[in-house]
């Protein structure tokens, strides 16, 4: 699936990936190939995505992520 990551000022990260693990505003969760549709708020805490089998890191303060037909677009704060 496709994993964008953006900020107000840049694009912090874009590229496929295998999975990802999301700080949600109710706990976290995580996101894998052929996810249902989702929109949902985060909060501040840590991405974590799997990616040809290493690991990626990226912190945010909050946003919110979007699901749509295997594309992952994540707004930070």
């Amino acid at each position: 699936m496709v994993l964008e990551i953006i900020s107000p000022d840049k694009m912090i990260f874009q590229g496929e990936v295998d999975s990802l693990q999301l700080p949600g505003k109710s706990g976290s969760f995580g996101i894998l190939n052929n996810h249902a549709p989702i929109i949902a708020t985060l909060q501040a805490g840590t991405v974590k995505v799997q990616q040809d089998g290493s690991e990626k890191l990226f912190e945010i303060s909050g946003g919110v992520v979007e699901v749509v037909k295997n594309k992952v677009i994540v707004l930070s704060e």
